[in-house]
């Protein structure tokens, strides 16, 4: 029996020294690990705190018959994947949430034309046509800066002080509807507008 599956051992007999050893000589490795799965570090941390407190938790029920050091990078591993796999469930549940509550308000404010959906579509066309176009080509297109930037033939610093100022204008414009509008912007409703 090597050191490793000794220590293994004496954690599975309660052994608190041989547990603390355990810890210290496997932590700082098995975040390392677990961090190339989750690119985060304090999740991968917590992850491994989790695990190594869970081992201690079961310790009469370890697979001593499992090398130490492939046990544990194996359970760090399922565990990262586990969390991965919620982590995508629970961004799933915020893209359904959030389209159903894009859809409702969209139903509510603009379905019909009504007098915010008209004054949004006055202050677009009072914009300097080629802020007009990128502030078009990144709000209803959905380009990135740089994608506009290529298209137009123009720098991407540009790009991003054109669309600073179509916002400021616009902001100024629809200030009576500010709280709407800030909304408005945010889910991208402009695409709606069929300028």
């Amino acid at each position: 029996m090597n050191n490793s599956d000794n220590l293994f051992a004496l954690v599975k007999d309660g052994d608190k020294a041989a547990f603390e050893t355990l810890f210290k000589t496997h932590y700082s490795n098995l975040c390392s690990y677990a961090n190339t799965f989750v690119s985060d570090e304090e999740l991968a941390q917590d992850i491994v705190q989790d695990f190594l407190f869970h081992v201690w938790e079961i310790k009469e029920q370890l697979p001593i018959e499992i090398p130490l050091r492939a046990f544990l990078f194996k359970s760090v591993h399922n565990r990262c994947l586990n969390v991965i796999k919620h982590q995508k469930i629970q961004e799933r549940h915020k893209d359904f949430v959030f389209n159903d509550y894009k859809e409702a308000f969209y139903e509510e404010h603009f379905a019909e034309p009504n007098e915010l959906h008209e004054k949004l579509r006055q202050a677009i066309d009072k914009l300097p046509q080629e802020r007009k176009k990128a502030f078009l080509m990144h709000r209803y297109d959905e380009l990135k800066y740089k994608e506009i930037a290529e298209k137009l033939n123009i720098s991407v610093k540009t790009v991003e002080n054109q669309i600073g100022k179509a916002l400021q204008f616009l902001r100024d414009e629809l200030k009576d509807y500010l709280p709407t509008f800030i909304l408005l912007l945010g889910i991208t409703i402009i695409k709606y507008l069929k300028l």
